[in-house]
C-alpha cells in the first residue's frame, strides 16, 4: 500500500463527513446563507496566509531541487490562484482591507494553523506534506464531489467561481505532484515514523472538519 493510500484509508470516515457536512451540501445545492460564505472566506483567507507558510518552510527544509520546486510551485499556486478565488468574493462581499486586518482567527483556525506550523519548524519534508495534503487534496475531492452529484453547480452565479476553482484540472495537477512527493519520500519509512505520519494527516483532517463547523456555526 502506498502511504497516501494508507493516509487516507486511515481518515476514511472524516473525509465522508465533509461531503455530507450541511455548510459543503449548501454550496452544492447553491441555497447556503451568504452570510455564512461570508465568514468562511475571510476565515479561509486568514489561514491561507498561515498555510503559504507552511510550504515557505518546506522550501526551507528542502533536500532536493524536486521537493525544492514542487513548495515553490505550490506558494505561487496560492499566492496567484487560491487567494484570488477569496479575493474576487471579499470584492463581492466589499470587505475591506481594515475588516480583513481587524478580524482576529478563529480559535479553530488559529489552532489548525499553529499546529501545522509546528509540524514545519520541527519535522522534516514528508511530514510538512502530510500536514498540508489534507487542505489541498481534500477541497479537490469535496469540489469533485459536488459536481458529480449535482453538474449545475459548477455554473452556479454565485458559487460556481469556488466550485471551478477547486475543480479545475491545474488544482488537481497540483495535488498529484503532492501525493507522489509524499509517496516518494516515504518508500523507505519504518512502521513507527509511517504512524506518526498518519497521526499528523488524521489531525489535520478533523481540523478540517472543525473548519467547516466553524464556518456553518460562525464559531469565533
Amino acid at each position: 500500500m502506498k502511504t497516501t493510500e494508507r493516509l487516507l484509508s486511515a481518515a476514511k470516515e472524516i473525509w465522508d463527513a465533509y461531503n455530507k457536512h450541511p455548510f459543503v451540501l449548501g454550496i452544492q445545492d447553491g441555497m447556503l446563507d451568504r452570510e455564512k460564505f461570508r465568514y468562511y472566506i475571510i476565515q479561509d483567507y486568514l489561514y491561507l496566509e498561515e498555510y503559504a507558510k507552511v510550504f515557505a518552510l518546506g522550501i526551507a527544509k528542502a533536500k532536493s531541487p524536486e521537493t525544492l520546486n514542487l513548495f515553490s510551485k505550490y506558494v505561487t499556486l496560492l499566492t496567484e490562484g487560491e487567494m484570488d478565488i477569496h479575493r474576487g468574493y471579499m470584492g463581492r462581499f466589499a470587505v475591506s482591507r481594515a475588516e480583513l486586518a481587524a478580524t482576529p482567527r478563529a480559535l479553530d483556525n488559529l489552532s489548525y494553523t499553529s499546529y501545522m506550523l509546528r509540524v514545519a519548524y520541527e519535522e522534516g519534508e514528508a511530514e510538512i506534506l502530510a500536514a498540508i495534503l489534507s487542505c489541498a487534496y481534500s477541497y479537490e475531492v469535496v469540489a469533485r464531489k459536488i459536481v458529480e452529484r449535482n453538474p449545475a453547480a459548477i455554473d452556479h452565479p454565485f458559487y460556481g467561481d469556488w466550485i471551478r476553482g477547486y475543480a479545475d484540472p491545474h488544482y488537481s495537477e497540483a495535488n498529484v505532484l503532492l501525493l507522489d512527493m509524499t509517496d516518494q519520500l516515504t518508500r523507505h519509512y519504518t512502521e513507527p515514523q509511517l504512524r506518526h505520519l498518519t497521526d499528523i494527516f488524521t489531525a489535520c483532517s478533523r481540523y478540517e472538519l472543525a473548519f467547516w463547523e466553524l464556518a456553518w456555526n460562525m464559531r469565533k
